[in-house]
């Protein structure tokens, strides 16, 4: 009999048209795995509408090498080498992926966050997130995302900060928020004087929309370590390789290339 667990409520929910999307490998070997203890984990499983795959070097090769390539993947082998290896050399994975309708609570991500921890207690080795640009660690994993006992949505979104043509200047966005059915964050040509509350910014719009908010468009930003006038767009598709989701465009920048403050 599984034991009731805590739901994870969204404070701020409001329905909204995005859905989440989860899509998760687990490398390792996984025969015979015993049943999920859900005290433990603090899972019931395989959510409703997310499914749990398995395949295997002897039949999916070419499915495994895909999640062991690419920019992620060679930062990955450098800062771990030895961890790195033992994924290169792992035989299966466990791939636990879906959409989902817009959820008044995060009972699906707790599950899967439990779920994902019992794998790599049983014979997985390492987690890959591809929507945030992440391999996990198994100690990583269960030190900043399981033992947290709840959706801290900072583990699940990756703020990322990429030098733009003009010096002197980034652009500041994020990965991970389809995991809560919301859109990620952008801001443009940001100065190094607003960098800090920018990341301020964003940490408050990660977790006000991964409880559950939403962005209004057109809303007007109010801090006052920023300028006046920076406004919220919505914009972008599913498609969008620099998110692989919807995304929110904050602006005017920060300010234009040659101006001083």
């Amino acid at each position: 009999m599984l034991q009731e667990l805590n739901d994870w409520p969204r404070a701020y929910f409001e329905r909204a048209d995005g859905n989440p999307m989860l899509f998760y490998v687990v490398f390792g070997e996984f025969a015979n795995l015993p049943e999920v203890s859900s005290s433990r984990y603090r899972t019931e499983g395989v959510f409703p509408g997310l499914k749990l795959t398995h395949c295997s070097q002897a039949d999916q090769q070419d499915v495994l090498d895909d999640f062991r390539t690419g920019y992620v993947w060679q930062e990955f082998c450098h800062e771990t080498p030895e961890l790195t290896k033992a994924v290169a050399d792992a035989r299966e994975c466990l791939i636990l992926s879906g959409t989902l309708d817009d959820q008044v609570n995060l009972n699906y991500l707790r599950d899967s966050i439990g779920l994902l921890t019992f794998l790599i207690d049983h014979g997985g080795i390492a987690i890959s997130d591809p929507q945030m640009f992440r391999w996990w660690a198994p100690n990583d994993w269960k030190t900043e995302v399981f033992e947290a006992d709840g959706a801290v949505a900072l583990s699940h979104v990756a703020i990322l900060v990429s030098e733009e043509s003009e010096p002197g200047f980034n652009w500041w966005h994020t990965r991970g928020l389809r995991k809560f059915g919301r859109p990620d964050l952008s801001v443009h040509m940001v100065s190094q004087e607003f960098e800090g509350a920018i990341k301020d910014l964003f940490e408050r719009f990660i977790e006000f929309q991964a409880l559950g908010g939403i962005i209004a468009e057109g809303q007007e930003i109010r801090m006052k370590a920023l300028p006046a006038g920076m406004v919220c767009r919505h914009g972008g598709s599913l498609e969008d390789t620099n998110f692989n989701n919807v995304h929110v465009e904050i602006s005017p920048p920060m300010s234009a290339p040659g101006t001083k403050h």
